[in-house]
């Protein structure tokens, strides 16, 4: 499986913008598509989940702003971002998690305040 995030970019504080992450390849044994995000001096963080079984879960702080969504005929998995705040600065992965882990390559998303 490959993955293929897009979407990233510069947005004023208050703005939206929606990830996408595309696999190719069979994600018949997937059962959970997640984003983490790296801002610059930080650790990798887990950001949002969605299951196979279509459940979402969120890290706190962007409860209420990101939805994780998915479209199975398209294989892809979206991240609408509202209400983006400076802190949510960094480089958003997609990862794809079934008998193994799969990683995007990365997208950047800059808050400017």
């Amino acid at each position: 499986v490959q993955l293929q995030a897009s979407g990233g970019g510069l947005v004023q504080a208050g703005g939206s913008l929606r990830l996408s992450c595309a696999a190719s390849g069979s994600t018949f044994s997937i059962n959970a598509r997640q984003w983490y995000r790296q801002a610059p001096g930080k650790q990798r963080e887990w950001v949002a989940t969605i299951s196979s079984a279509g459940i979402t879960d969120y890290v706190d702080s962007v409860k209420g702003r990101f939805t994780i969504s998915r479209d199975n005929a398209k294989n892809t998995v979206y991240l609408q971002m509202n209400s983006l705040k400076p802190e949510d600065t960094a480089v958003y992965y997609c990862k794809f998690v079934g008998r193994y882990v799969y990683w995007g390559q990365g997208t950047q998303v800059t808050v400017s305040s």
